[in-house]
């Protein structure tokens, strides 16, 4: 059975009306027979039926066990990290997330966690930072925002030699495209508000372990912590994930066209998309995932925060927000909003440069997209030119820091 046929037949029908929709069971408790005699429900924080089956559906679609659903994505990295003791070591991309930098750095190093940071793109960086103490490897694939590929395989390799669980964030890619689990990782995260929802709609976060023991102790943090995603966003999101195959696809066809136009534009310089033959790691992504994602970074040749701000600020399709994988096209320049919290030097060295500006490509009609880029990099090409933009200049405020 085809991908796209599994996943719609894997949302149940409500064996109690026939509703071809998974109802909603907005309730906070249930009615028990007697003490502890119960329909395997007593209190909505341990346990939904409207959760539930999300929980099974994203654990069947990334060939899993155990699917749990929390609050939001950073609750569900959240859930992940409790696994781990003071004294524990974590090695994680160099480019990582910046709420996941964060959270790494401003909440456990303080418990004692130590996180060590690394170019995950080649598996030896990664073999060569483990001690003894390594309890944990966390690599996105594709990395946000500079979409670097790191091969799945080979680091679960290394992970099982050293007995160190192996955790994927598969956010950008979904498993429409890429499914970790089944090249040798243990643990998969989701920030689910993206290409899962795909409807800028909700906020919502995933965990999929491999193994049955190693998700009954992350469910048991979910219950504990009580970090749950409601019922009413379940349903939102297992909406969502209907048609995940359908929008994934229009998804890769718009982003492998803008990354193309953008490659031969003179304002650009460097342009990150997997799927590109000039990207470093594109036979690794080949091999590993079914599609390249909607996700296309890029710097300009004049690299300021001011000459990217420029650009940010006059687009018209592409709107200027946090939060990427909705159906609208959106844009943002991480250095002064995704990636704030990181460090300049830190975040130079992982090739965030100051003019880095992420799309996060949608399902319009992809000429549009394009005239509307072709515009505004137009527009900071004249600013350029005419003398507004200036390196020393100093960078305009697009936004306080929320993600």
């Amino acid at each position: 059975m085809q991908d796209s046929t599994k996943l719609i037949h894997s949302i149940p029908v409500d064996e109690l009306t026939g509703a071809i929709s998974v109802p909603i069971y907005q309730t906070s408790t249930f009615v028990q027979e007697a003490p502890g005699i119960n329909k395997g429900y007593d209190y909505a924080r341990s346990g939904n039926p409207t959760r539930a089956a999300l929980e099974s559906i994203v654990a069947e679609l990334e060939e899993g066990t155990v699917g749990l659903a929390f609050g939001s994505g950073l609750a569900a990295i959240d859930a992940v990290l409790k696994l781990l003791k003071s004294g524990d070591e974590i090695i994680a991309v160099d480019d990582i997330y910046g709420g996941a930098f964060r959270l790494f750095t401003q909440v456990y190093e303080k418990f004692g966690i130590t996180v060590h940071y690394v170019d995950a793109t080649h598996p030896e960086n990664i073999f060569n930072a483990i001690t003894p103490n390594t309890r944990l490897i966390w690599i996105e694939t594709p990395t946000n925002p500079t979409l670097k590929i790191a091969d799945i395989q080979a680091i679960a390799v290394i992970a099982k030699s050293n007995r160190c669980l192996l955790c994927v964030d598969n956010t950008f890619a979904s498993p429409a495209l890429q499914k970790p689990l089944s090249l040798g990782a243990d643990i998969v995260v989701h920030s689910a508000t993206k290409y899962l929802g795909g409807h800028s709609d909700i906020i919502a976060g995933l965990v999929v372990a491999k193994d049955p023991e190693l998700g009954a102790k992350i469910k048991f943090m979910q219950n504990a912590c009580g970090n749950i995603l409601g019922p009413f966003d379940s349903w939102l999101l297992i909406r969502g994930i209907e048609t995940l195959p359908l929008r994934i696809k229009q998804h890769c066809s718009n982003a492998q066209a803008i990354a193309e136009w953008l490659e031969a534009h003179p304002a650009v310089d460097k342009v990150f998309y997997p799927g590109l033959q000039s990207h470093p790691n594109h036979q690794i992504a080949k091999k590993q995932s079914r599609g390249f994602g909607g996700i296309v970074s890029f710097t300009l040749k004049n690299d300021t925060e001011a000459a990217a701000t420029a650009v940010v600020t006059s687009t018209k399709l592409f709107k200027l927000a946090e939060s990427l994988g909705g159906i609208k096209s959106l844009l943002c320049h991480p250095a002064q909003m995704t990636h704030k919290s990181i460090p300049d030097k830190k975040r130079h060295a992982a090739g965030v440069s100051d003019s880095l500006i992420r799309l996060s490509v949608g399902l319009e009609d992809v000429e549009d997209l394009i005239e509307d880029l072709k515009e505004s990099l137009v527009k900071q090409q004249k600013n350029t030119t005419f003398g507004y933009i200036f390196e020393s200049e100093a960078p305009l405020t697009l936004q306080k820091e929320t993600n």
